[in-house]
């Protein structure tokens, strides 16, 4: 098959683009990308392709790197394209290799969210994947990893010579008296993926397969289509089962046990990657780590993973950074609504003065209200979080207990406990979450005047945009 037929049908296999679309070809200098490039424009009519050149500066060569970048400078001028040099500082980086490539991606990303190109087109190869599947192997990657590079990406990157050896770019070039510029680096055997270029891999074509290019690059496309069935199979169990709540990440953990172990590992990594933002760090012992919690059988624990804290607590785990603790003493307003501090819910508190109707008043708490005779309360009401030691008599219960035997027997997780809200009458608990009024204050049918308290959730309904409507102090 000639380049051009092999890159449309790589163009049209994985939808990289639309005939009209506006293309920022990704131009270094090296003879993949300038291939690319020349290529791009052979199709340019017939596609109706609106190319432009885009090159970046690392400024890690010296006079090599401001060489490359006029090189690029006049091959754009040369055919009438627009040219675009971003220049990257990588001052202080710890990594320049890795630092470097997050600059030039964040660089081709911004264009495209930008809606200044549909995509950004980039020289990468099928020597180049079959390069990057074997470094990826011999560090310990899942199948995930083994994709290697993608052909396309969700934000915008399409590689159209990704199933093109370097022979054929080369060939092309050559063919066609076409130039390009050679790095010095890349032949320097200090960096692990050169070693692999020049060592490795041809010592394997050499004793063990003539075709391990193909092989290696075969095996990341195999690998890439498994990882897009799960891709959609994990989404439906993240939108089914994992919440987000307080800047965390809770997931059941009987859920993630009983999975089959490919769903499981899977799930546990895109819940730490949503609770983290990234992976970095996470290897295959910290998922590990993470499916034998979820297995215990006592529900309790927790494992430090890098930049990320999982604990578990009965049936949950949450994966995040342990929750900050406010403490608050609080005069609610009533009637209002206030906000409870570090928490993403509100409370209300109404009055209900002479009830029409001479049925009983509804005193049993559900998870939304509770109802407190308001004649029987001395005032001033606080509210407070829960503090280690508070008791009081709460309906249904023949006399007081500990709030900690309620959250043990409510199983409440651990990690709400602390901001938990009780409400204070002087002294004594009169009302706390979810556990409702003390039987002693509880609104009875011939009350007169009824405090209703209510627990709203701040991210929805009428407490979306509580503000505090109390004489608040934040001790």
């Amino acid at each position: 098959m000639k380049l051009p037929a092999q890159v449309v049908a790589t163009i049209q296999r994985h939808a990289m683009f639309a005939r009209g679309a506006r293309i920022a070809v990704a131009v270094s200098g090296g003879a993949d990308s300038v291939c690319l490039l020349s290529v791009l424009e052979e199709l340019a009519v017939e596609w109706d392709l609106r190319l432009s050149v885009v090159h970046v500066n690392h400024h890690l060569r010296g006079a090599e790197s401001e060489g490359d970048a006029a090189f690029v400078r006049t091959l754009a001028a040369s055919r009438g394209l627009a040219f675009t040099c971003h220049e990257l500082d990588l001052t202080g980086a710890g990594n320049l290799e890795q630092a470097a490539r997050l600059g030039r991606l964040e660089f081709f990303h911004g264009l495209v969210a930008r809606g200044e190109v549909d995509c950004v087109a980039l020289g990468h190869t099928l020597n180049d994947q079959a390069e990057t599947v074997l470094f990826r192997l011999l560090r310990g990657a899942g199948a995930a990893g083994l994709a290697a590079i993608r052909p396309v990406t969700e934000q915008g990157i399409v590689r159209p010579l990704i199933d093109v050896n370097r022979e054929e770019v080369e060939t092309w070039l050559r063919t066609r008296g076409m130039t390009w510029r050679e790095d010095a680096s890349n032949v320097s055997r200090d960096f692990a993926r050169n070693r692999i270029r020049h060592d490795l891999l041809p010592q394997l074509a050499r004793e063990w397969n003539p075709a391990i290019v193909e092989t290696l690059a075969h095996t990341a496309e195999l690998a890439l289509g498994e990882e897009e069935y799960w891709r959609r199979e994990v989404a439906q169990l993240v939108e089914n089962h994992l919440e987000r709540r307080d800047g965390a990440v809770l997931l059941p953990a009987g859920l993630l046990a009983g999975l089959p172990l490919a769903a499981g590992r899977r799930l546990a990594r895109r819940a730490i990657k949503l609770a983290k933002g990234d992976l970095r760090g996470i290897e295959f012992g910290h998922v590990e780590s993470v499916l034998d919690l979820a297995a215990r059988a006592k529900g309790s624990g927790r494992v430090h993973l890098p930049g990320l804290e999982v604990r578990r607590s009965f049936d949950w785990l949450r994966f995040g950074h342990p929750p900050a603790v406010v403490r608050y003493c609080i005069a609610p307003g009533v009637p209002g609504f206030t906000k409870v501090p570090g928490t993403s819910y509100a409370i209300s508190l109404e009055i209900v003065e002479k009830p029409e109707t001479t049925a009983p008043v509804e005193n049993v708490y559900t998870s939304e209200m509770g109802s407190l005779d308001l004649q029987r309360l001395a005032g001033p009401l606080k509210l407070r979080p829960w503090q280690p030691g508070d008791r009081y008599q709460p309906m249904g219960h023949l006399s007081e207990v500990k709030v900690k035997t309620l959250f043990q027997a409510a199983r409440v997780p651990v990690w709400e406990r602390a901001q938990w809200p009780v409400l204070t009458d002087g002294e004594a608990i009169v009302w706390s979450r979810r556990f409702g009024p003390a039987v002693a204050l509880a609104a009875r049918p011939e009350c007169a005047s009824i405090l209703t308290v209510t627990e709203l959730e701040s991210s929805g309904g009428r407490a979306a945009s509580i503000e505090v409507t109390a004489s608040t102090e934040i001790l």
